[in-house]
């Protein structure tokens, strides 16, 4: 027969139990919600990433002088793209003309690096523009690899063109193409759970490669 140190013990096992379940349900909820609010706006946005050939100091110059020059050519491209979609399609289309540019440049500063433009879906870490963020995950890239690829890189998004806007007209440019105004309240840092919810994003998209790999 229990004594009732037994039982009251029982009850706090069973208390705790109870506790531990109800915030497992609350993790996979909220891990559900975090990568959904991320694979959305995956699925309304084409990132840019440019490749230096290495991490001296002309190599990166030359990557911001080629990042100009593609952002320069994409732009007009993009203009009537109303989705991701239009926006792939587009630049798809364009990739010749992308690696052209591109080489054209590079010969122009005095190098004879080869470069190479592609579409792929790219994972990026969580990052912080001027004036919104974007959550870590799988994104869908315009990725420009110059020379070896071997150096720093840098990121943006080429559509909707966030990075060509002045910060306080990013919310506008979002929403025309086609993010909801809680994404947009989301990503431009005027949700209060901004950095909680990106961490989360962070943590699950971890998980995910973990158990993918």
């Amino acid at each position: 027969m229990k004594t009732k140190q037994q039982h009251a013990a029982g009850r706090k096992l069973l208390r705790l139990e109870v506790a531990l379940l109800i915030g497992l349900a609350v993790a996979l909820d909220w891990g559900a919600w975090s990568l959904g609010t991320q694979r959305t706006l995956a699925d309304r946005v084409v990132r840019l990433h440019v490749l230096a050939n290495s991490d001296s100091e002309a190599d990166q110059a030359l990557k911001l002088t080629v990042r100009d020059r593609i952002l320069e050519v994409a732009e007009p491209l993009l203009e009537t793209a109303s989705d991701r979609e239009e926006a792939r399609t587009a630049l798809e289309t364009a990739l010749p003309e992308l690696e052209q540019a591109a080489e054209e440049t590079i010969a122009a500063a005095g190098y004879d690096y080869g470069v190479t433009a592609r579409l792929e879906e790219t994972e990026f870490p969580t990052r912080e523009y001027d004036g919104f963020a974007l959550p870590a995950g799988e994104y869908l890239a315009l990725r420009v690899v110059i020379g070896a690829g071997e150096g720093q890189n840098w990121w943006c998004v080429v559509f909707p063109p966030l990075c060509a806007a002045a910060s306080e007209d990013v919310p506008a440019v979002a929403v025309a193409a086609g993010l909801t105004e809680d994404q947009v309240s989301l990503i431009t840092e005027e949700d209060q759970g901004y950095e909680l919810k990106f961490k989360a994003v962070e943590w699950w998209n971890s998980l995910r490669q973990k158990l993918e790999g």
